[in-house]
């Protein structure tokens, strides 16, 4: 079997600051080519991490490894990796050309054998009619691709990017995380990319890297973060999710029942040990969630409540709804075309699979309190 081409490895990567833990034993070892995606909430340690990767902060612990080679005390200029900041960092005072020229001037590069470089990479991020402009008449998107450009022109092993897309605009970031994927994939350089956005990760990421206070909680790929999520945290971090609070009332193999509210729930998928009588916090996908119709019996959708509408939201495409049974409450997305429209205080009757309930021990905190880390 041929060997796996690593770009980046951390080895048990410590950052401490004082009485602070900003990283705590981190590994992780990313591939030649990968869109990889360091994922969090503020102050979960993803730019620290980011920073200990270019060499502008020193870990306290660990090694930090570029195509094999120990970097880990190396300064940044020896470290063949490039960073792009969201605030672009484009010097006022010179022209397009002249800011891409930048890092090759450092390298002592003639401007005759940077020339094609140059407009090749202008050309690469759609800017080559732009040179001689300054970066103050541009957009916030084309001041972008100008930093990307710069970035990229040294031919770095990897490129860092620290919330790049943070000042843009809702419709203009859509257009650059397109944008960002496709230049990507034509450079075939690994992209190193720290976010809170988790739609933004899970759209334009190989695999993802979840942090939370200094700890990694999962590393995988979009579609295993956000269907079997390791750790209740991910669980509500990464897209929407109804949280249950609950006791297991019996556990038997890949299968528990969970009593909460004077009912009873079955789940097939439960993470960590689960005994008969634990406290437990169980969850589901409000699009996994399903009305059922008077008359309706689909043996599927085993799990099954009555309630009254609490909530109705319209989102364009789809209405989120929120019913209430006793203590519990469940939300549901349905699709707003050729739907009947519910309204606050109907009686309504959904049901979901036990396929798609997961269950955790709890963790001695409420199930919801992982919501508000999504913001």
């Amino acid at each position: 079997m041929e060997e796996e081409n690593f770009e980046i490895e951390l080895q048990n990567i410590r950052k401490v600051y004082g009485d602070l833990i900003a990283v705590d034993n981190s590994s992780f070892k990313i591939r030649h080519g990968e869109f990889f995606s360091l994922l969090g909430p503020s102050g979960c340690g993803k730019t620290t991490t980011l920073r200990m990767i270019s060499g502008l902060e020193e870990p306290s612990e660990g090694n930090i490894f570029l195509a094999g080679e120990d970097v880990t005390y190396k300064p940044t200029y020896q470290r063949n990796v490039s960073t792009v900041f969201q605030d672009y960092a484009l010097f006022p005072h010179m022209n397009i050309y002249e800011n891409v020229y930048f890092p090759l001037k450092m390298k002592k590069m003639s401007r005759r054998e940077a020339d094609p470089m140059i407009h090749q990479i202008l050309d690469l991020v759609n800017m080559g009619n732009f040179e001689k402009r300054l970066p103050q008449q541009l957009s916030g998107g084309q001041r972008q691709r100008i930093a990307l450009a710069r970035s990229l022109v040294n031919k770095p092993r990897a490129l860092l990017l620290d919330e790049p897309l943070g000042a843009l605009d809702f419709k203009l970031r859509i257009q650059m995380q397109k944008v960002l994927k496709d230049i990507q994939k034509d450079v075939d350089i690994t992209f190193i990319y720290v976010t809170h956005d988790q739609t933004e990760a899970i759209t334009m990421s190989d695999r993802i890297c979840v942090m939370k206070d200094g700890m990694i909680h999962q590393i995988g790929t979009p579609d295993e973060i956000y269907n079997s999520p390791a750790t209740q945290f991910v669980a509500g971090f990464i897209g929407d999710m109804d949280f249950i609070e609950g006791r297991a009332d019996q556990v038997s193999d890949g299968e528990v029942v969970v009593a909460a509210s004077g009912s009873k729930f079955v789940a097939c998928r439960a993470v960590g040990a689960i005994r008969p009588g634990d406290p437990v916090c169980f969850c589901v996908r409000p699009e996994k969630v399903h009305i059922l119709e008077d008359g309706e019996e689909d043996g599927r959708y085993i799990n099954r409540i009555n309630g009254k509408i609490l909530r109705v939201v319209f989102r364009g495409n789809d209405f989120e709804y929120t019913v209430k049974a006793g203590d519990i409450e469940i939300r549901l997305i349905v699709p707003a075309s050729g739907t009947f429209v519910r309204v606050v205080g109907d009686t309504m009757k959904i049901g979901f699979k036990s396929e798609d309930v997961i269950v955790y021990s709890y963790e001695g905190q409420g199930c919801h309190d992982e919501q508000k880390h999504a913001g």
